[in-house]
């Protein structure tokens, strides 16, 4: 199975180098989408609900503070990503690319990140490692598909 890193590569390799939170918003949809389609996950690591929306921590490195990503900024191997989830990506990201940083930002801060931050208890603005679950995520795509 893939990996988050492997599979933020894959789209970096795709598109061109990006913002992280940009790649991480595309990342994360690629993953509900793939989980609705497919009844599997993408990969293997789950977002925490962060204060900026979903965020799969693995996907950080040293270089991601800077503005732009590069696929060589994130040691993985996106040929790790089978047919399957290499369409998921690729629908994914044509779809959803024209699309700003900002309205990617409004599209993932729905219910299973709201729920998350809300067991978690946390400041609004304070981060938080609190898990979103694969049924509410599968829960908020599924009618999508």
């Amino acid at each position: 199975m893939a990996t988050v890193r492997d599979t933020g590569v894959y789209i970096l390799r795709q598109t061109g180098p990006m913002s992280i939170t940009r790649l991480q918003r595309l990342c994360y949809l690629a993953y509900g989408y793939h989980l609705a389609w497919e009844s599997r996950p993408l990969f293997p690591e789950h977002f925490v609900a962060w204060a900026s929306g979903p965020v799969a921590t693995e996907l950080h490195t040293r270089r991601s503070r800077q503005y732009e990503v590069k696929p060589t900024d994130i040691e993985a191997d996106p040929t790790a990503l089978d047919e399957g989830e290499k369409q998921s990506v690729d629908i994914v990201r044509e779809a959803l690319l024209r699309h700003t940083t900002r309205e990617l930002t409004q599209m993932v801060c729905g219910p299973p990140w709201q729920l998350a931050r809300s067991r978690s208890d946390v400041h609004a603005l304070a981060q938080s490692n609190e898990p979103l679950t694969n049924h509410e995520i599968a829960a908020l795509f599924g009618p999508l598909t």
